[in-house]
C-alpha cells in the first residue's frame, strides 16, 4: 500500500511533489489506514558519471535526502528503473548497471524498486532479431531476475516489482525471478472502460497469488477525475478482492472528502490486506467475485460491470459460498450491519457501481 507519482504527475514530477505527498499521507491518515510506500516512478533520473554511477536530475537534487525525508514520517521510499538502457520516457534505464545500481538505491534508502520493460525491448530485438518467443521470454526473464539478485547482494530489503505488462503469463514465473508483484496488464488509465477492462480480466488468475508474491493490475486511478463516485468504488472493491496491491495515484495535498473515503474506507482495505492472501475470484457468468477471508468470512462484492442505464439486481446465494445456514452480513461501504440474512442476498448496484459485502457465520 502507498503512492506512485506517474498516475497523476507523469514526467512532470519533482522532489518537492514527492516530499508533499508524504506529507499528505500522514496529514489525511492515510499512513494510519496503513499505506506505507511513497515511491518515484520514470523521469528522476540524469547522468551516469565517469565510473558509471548514476544521479538523478535537476529536480531530484538529493535523493538520499528525499529518502530521509520519507523515512522521517514513519513511511518508505520507492524508485523506478528499466533492465533496459532506456526508460519508458527515454531516460537512464540500468543495463549493464545492475548490481551497481542496486548499491546505490541501497544507500538511498530505497525499499521499493518497480522495474519496467520498455528498453529492455531494443536489447532482446539486437540480439532476436528474427523473434524467437522462447529466447525472446529467456532473456527477459534473465534480466529481471539479474535485478533480483542484485538486490539481495545490497543486503537490504527492497520490494521488487516486475512492471512488464503481462508479457509472456509473468505470473507463471515471476515468483522465480524474485518478483513480490508483477503487473498483469498494460497499464490503466482514469476512464471506467480502462479500470474495468483490466480489472475484471483478472478472474483465474488467482491461483498465482499469494503472500509476498502478487498479481498487479496496476495503480489506482481514485481521485484524478476521470471517473465518478460509484466508479472509483468499484476500483477500490474489485482491487481489495483481487489481493491487489494499493497505489493510489493521485495528488494526495489536494484529496477531497469523497477521495478520502474510499481510499480510507477501513473495511475495504482490510479485505485487500486480509492475511490469508487468498486472492478472490469470480462466481458465475455476472459479475459477482468472492473473497475467503483469514477468520472465516467471505467478502462478496456485486458489480454492475455493464453500466445498465436500469440497474439490474444480482442474487448470491449462501449455498454457493460453501455456508450451510443463514449467516451475518455486513455492508462494508455503507459501514452498516445487515443483520442475519437466510440462504441469499439480492442487492441492485448502481450503474458503474458496486454493493460489497462481508458474510460470515
Amino acid at each position: 500500500m502507498g503512492w506512485n507519482s506517474w498516475n497523476h504527475f507523469a514526467g512532470k514530477v519533482t522532489d518537492t511533489d514527492v516530499r508533499s505527498a508524504a506529507d499528505a499521507m500522514v496529514a489525511s491518515g492515510m499512513r494510519d489506514a496503513h499505506y506505507e510506500y511513497v515511491n518515484v516512478d520514470d523521469t528522476w533520473q540524469g547522468e551516469r558519471d565517469a565510473q558509471g554511477n548514476i544521479h538523478p536530475n535537476s529536480r531530484f537534487p538529493d535523493m538520499k535526502a528525499l529518502g530521509d525525508y520519507v523515512h522521517s514520517k514513519g513511511l518508505k521510499f520507492g524508485i523506478y528503473s528499466s533492465p533496459g538502457p532506456k526508460t519508458c520516457a527515454g531516460f537512464e534505464g540500468s543495463y549493464g548497471h545492475e548490481e551497481q545500481d542496486a548499491k546505490i538505491y541501497a544507500a538511498w534508502g530505497v525499499d521499493f524498486l518497480k522495474y519496467d520493460l520498455c528498453g529492455l525491448r531494443q536489447v532482446i530485438n539486437l540480439y532476436d532479431p528474427k523473434q524467437d518467443p522462447r529466447k525472446s521470454a529467456a532473456m527477459m526473464r534473465d534480466a529481471y531476475k539479474k535485478m533480483h539478485e542484485a538486490l539481495i547482494k545490497t543486503g537490504r530489503p527492497i520490494v521488487y516489482s516486475i512492471c512488464q505488462y503481462g508479457v509472456d503469463s509473468v505470473w507463471e514465473w515471476g515468483e522465480e525471478v524474485g518478483g513480490n508483484l508483477w503487473r498483469t496488464t498494460d497499464d490503466i488509465s482514469d476512464s471506467y472502460r480502462s479500470m474495468a477492462l483490466i480489472g475484471f480480466s483478472q478472474a483465474g488468475l488467482e491461483r498465482f497469488a499469494k503472500p509476498g508474491h502478487w498479481n498487479d493490475p496496476d495503480m489506482l486511478e481514485v481521485g484524478n477525475g476521470g471517473m465518478n463516485t460509484d466508479e472509483y468504488r468499484t476500483q477500490m472493491s474489485l482491487w481489495a478482492m483481487l489481493a491487489a496491491p494499493l497505489l493510489a495515484g493521485n495528488d494526495l495535498s489536494k484529496m477531497d472528502d469523497v477521495t478520502k473515503s474510499i481510499l480510507m474506507n477501513v473495511e475495504v482495505i482490510a479485505v485487500d490486506q486480509d492475511k490469508l492472501g487468498i486472492q478472490g475470484y469470480r462466481l458465475g457468468p455476472l459479475q459477482t467475485w468472492v473473497r475467503p477471508l483469514a477468520d472465516g468470512a467471505k467478502a462478496v462484492a456485486l458489480f454492475n460491470f455493464v453500466t445498465d442505464d436500469v440497474p439490474q439486481p444480482i442474487t448470491v446465494r449462501f449455498k454457493d459460498l460453501g455456508f450451510k445456514g443463514p449467516v451475518h452480513a455486513r455492508d462494508v461501504w455503507a459501514h452498516k450491519d445487515l443483520g442475519i440474512v437466510q440462504d441469499s442476498y439480492t442487492a441492485t448496484p448502481p450503474k458503474g457501481g458496486v454493493v460489497m459485502i462481508r458474510l460470515w457465520e
